[in-house]
């Protein structure tokens, strides 16, 4: 799917979000339907991987290389957030 479809999703939620244009109800269960709609993602990607054969075939060569990748994913993620944590959540722009 084109990229440019994925930034202006992105885009028009980060509007909707910021300018509380969702209903209050949305909102209040919006940890919820995140949870619920990463399940869903995860199910349908697990089903993709299951019924693509050539990746059935695969795992034993791309195992070690995904699992890595997985890892390196998770780190760097973590790394990520702990480095630019501070200076977005600091308490209304003041210095620590």
């Amino acid at each position: 799917m084109n990229i440019l479809l994925y930034i202006v999703l992105i885009l028009i939620g980060g509007i909707l979000g910021n300018r509380r244009l969702l209903p209050e109800w949305v909102m209040k269960y919006m940890d919820q339907i995140q949870f619920i709609c990463l399940l869903l993602l995860l199910f349908i990607m697990g089903v993709s991987i299951g019924l693509d054969e050539e990746v059935i075939r695969s795992f034993g060569t791309i195992g070690m290389q995904g699992i890595f990748f997985a890892v390196a994913s998770i780190v760097f993620s973590v790394l990520g957030v702990k480095l630019i944590a501070p200076y977005v959540f600091s308490k209304g722009g003041e210095e620590e």
